[in-house]
């Protein structure tokens, strides 16, 4: 399996709207960050989907260490 990369050592603050479906950049290659641009393609990971019940805020991980992918769960903490 790939090794992920930091993309951030901290969350990204997302205001999602609610029936819109997000990807989640699981490898840490996008440039768009957090989301999804395609750099994975030169893995074995693939992003993840999102899709909002609600609009709100939400804070996606960006350390990609998250047990509770795509939302961060503090892993970044003992980086």
């Amino acid at each position: 399996m790939t090794e992920t990369v930091i993309a951030q050592k901290g969350p990204y603050l997302i205001v999602v709207e609610a029936g819109k479906t997000y990807y989640w950049c699981r490898c840490g290659l996008s440039q768009t960050q957090p989301f999804c641009d395609g750099s994975h393609k030169q893995t074995d990971l693939s992003p993840e989907k999102y899709v909002a019940t609600e609009s709100k805020k939400l804070y996606f991980c960006g350390c990609k260490r998250t047990r509770k992918p795509p939302l961060c769960d503090g892993s970044h903490n003992a980086l």
